[in-house]
């Protein structure tokens, strides 16, 4: 199967200095990938250049991004934005900052799609509900015509996922989608993401600290380092017999913390 997407030695430097340096991967359409490290080590970086939303001080300045063989570098600013939503959807960390908070859900997801096709509001409520029943959002009209502030932190994560599935995109690039919610709900999260895999065959790279949502997700996993890959490859092998020493480390941090919360649990 050919790549959905393919990063290629990819360097981002902000102000003339890389952040990110080298960068490989590629994903195949239906593959979840996991990118994995400390807080500074450029995950979100690579979210923010496939989005081309790195700002002005940010930039490319090696290798390319191609998705379904259109080179995302290059693509102009007019074409990337109507790629954004149609084919390239995003969860961020804390929906609910995203959302506008005096406009009500319904009216935000309407001038998104807007953005991209002629539709009316009574069609995107039946879309919308559609999609909000299947992440365990039933009483959907109640949550179309509420304001984010009027929802609980759960509520306004699956408010996002459900903007960024809407259009039914073929990627989805989630940064650190669970972390700010209690351990219950990001377990619902976790399955309701998955749904939507299995549902729209969506392919996703998960940006995240979490290393048990890493092995429940995800079929490969990218980690970095200061910008830079220390290993790369199936989930499950890279989790359970690390090459690199960082990794390594990374797992027996891990490892340390999970011993330590059952000490305190017991």
């Amino acid at each position: 199967m050919d790549s959905l997407l393919r990063v290629e030695h990819v360097t981002i430097s902000y102000n003339g200095k890389p952040t990110v340096e080298d960068v490989s991967f590629e994903l195949k359409q239906g593959e979840i990938l996991g990118i994995v490290g400390e807080s500074g080590s450029g995950k979100s970086t690579i979210i923010k250049a496939i989005m081309g939303i790195l700002g002005e001080e940010g930039l490319v300045t090696r290798g390319d991004i191609w998705y379904k063989g259109e080179n995302l570098t290059d693509m102009s600013e007019k074409k990337l934005r109507k790629f954004l939503g149609t084919e390239i959807g995003m969860v961020f960390q804390d929906c609910k900052t995203a959302l506008c908070p005096v406009r009500t859900i319904g009216a935000q997801i309407h001038e998104a799609v807007s953005e991209h096709e002629k539709v009316s509001k009574k069609e995107i409520r039946e879309r919308a509900g559609e999609i909000m029943k299947k992440i365990g959002l039933d009483d959907s009209d109640r949550v179309l015509d509420s304001y984010p502030f009027e929802l609980s932190g759960g509520m306004n994560q699956r408010v996002g996922i459900c903007t960024a599935m809407i259009m039914h995109p073929n990627l989805l690039l989630a940064d650190e989608p669970t972390s700010a919610l209690d351990v219950t709900v990001q377990k619902q999260v976790v399955e309701e993401l998955l749904l939507m895999r299995k549902e729209y065959n969506t392919a996703m790279i998960l940006v995240t600290h979490n290393i048990g949502v890493v092995r429940m997700m995800t079929d490969r996993i990218l980690v970095l380092q200061n910008g830079q890959v220390r290993e790369y490859g199936e989930t499950e092998a890279v989790l359970d017999h690390p090459k690199d020493p960082y990794t390594k480390k990374l797992m027996g941090s891990v490892l340390h913390l999970n011993r330590a919360e059952n000490q305190e649990v017991q």
